[in-house]
């Protein structure tokens, strides 16, 4: 029996669990399970994983992904870069005592926990296919985890970025300093928070939105609602919109691999 599963707080609305339980029964693979644990407390982390010893592999989420990096013994290298996961593999002593001749991990020396950020795979591959080429100037929506991913792949493709943010923090602009001629210079605007996520589907970013044009292309990160405010506001102003379902997709697809991956120190 394998158990996967997604931690995070809340977990009220979680395409992960949907998405892989329909994925076992399509593909006929037998014995596994994907659950959702919601984790209020990252310190709490530990203790779970002790309490879960047949964990094989997790995906984390809103607020964890930078928080949980401080719990891994080994992270890829874009990992490492953005310094936030969504991916955790976790190899069992086992395992760790055949593959790694008894290296061992944080947790009553039981687990070998292995770090990944999936989010750079699935953010990659689900925006180059709408890039034009006056999608040269990007804002960036959010300073979170996921924020990091995205940021990450927009300097691998060469699109320079202004972070946005509700807080000041270094070089990052305020929601209420971004300017009309700012909206108008920056043909892709990305939204990396959760404003507009259920149940909350009222909510949005506070950005000038009547000065989005039909050459803006407007990507939300959020799958649910299909359609965010955020989507709609740019959608009525003729702007290319885009959900962040098949990013997921692409994720998930990139977790799976990794946890099925022969383990190779």
């Amino acid at each position: 029996m394998k158990k996967f599963g997604l931690i995070g707080y809340p977990l009220t609305h979680s395409f992960s669990k949907k998405y892989f339980t329909e994925k076992f029964a399509r593909e006929d693979i037998e014995d596994n399970s994907y659950e959702l644990f919601e984790l209020e407390n990252l310190s709490n982390f530990p203790e779970f994983i002790k309490a879960n010893p047949d964990l094989c592999g997790l995906n984390v989420t809103i607020p964890h992904k930078i928080g949980a990096v401080f719990y891994m013994n080994w992270m890829d290298d874009e990992a490492k870069k953005v310094e936030a996961i969504n991916c955790i593999k976790i190899i069992t002593e086992s395992a760790i005592e055949a593959a790694f001749s008894g290296e061992v991990g944080f947790v009553g020396q039981d687990f070998r926990l292995e770090g990944y950020n999936t989010d750079i795979y699935g953010f990659e591959h689900s925006l180059k296919p709408l890039l034009k080429s006056q999608h040269n100037k990007a804002l960036v929506l959010g300073n979170g985890g996921a924020s990091r991913a995205v940021r990450y792949v927009l300097k691998k493709l060469r699109i320079p970025f202004q972070v946005v943010s509700r807080r000041p923090k270094g070089n990052h602009l305020l929601y209420q300093n971004v300017t009309p001629e700012l909206i108008k210079t920056s043909k892709l605007i990305i939204n990396t928070t959760p404003l507009g996520t259920a149940p909350d589907l009222t909510a949005f970013p506070p950005i000038p939105y009547g000065n989005i044009t039909d050459q803006h292309l407007l990507y939300d990160l959020i799958y649910n609602p299909e359609k965010t405010v955020f989507l709609q506001k740019g959608e009525a102003q003729g702007a290319t919109i885009k959900n962040g379902y098949e990013m997921l997709v692409l994720q998930a697809e990139k977790s799976w691999e990794i946890w099925n991956k022969k383990a190779i120190l």
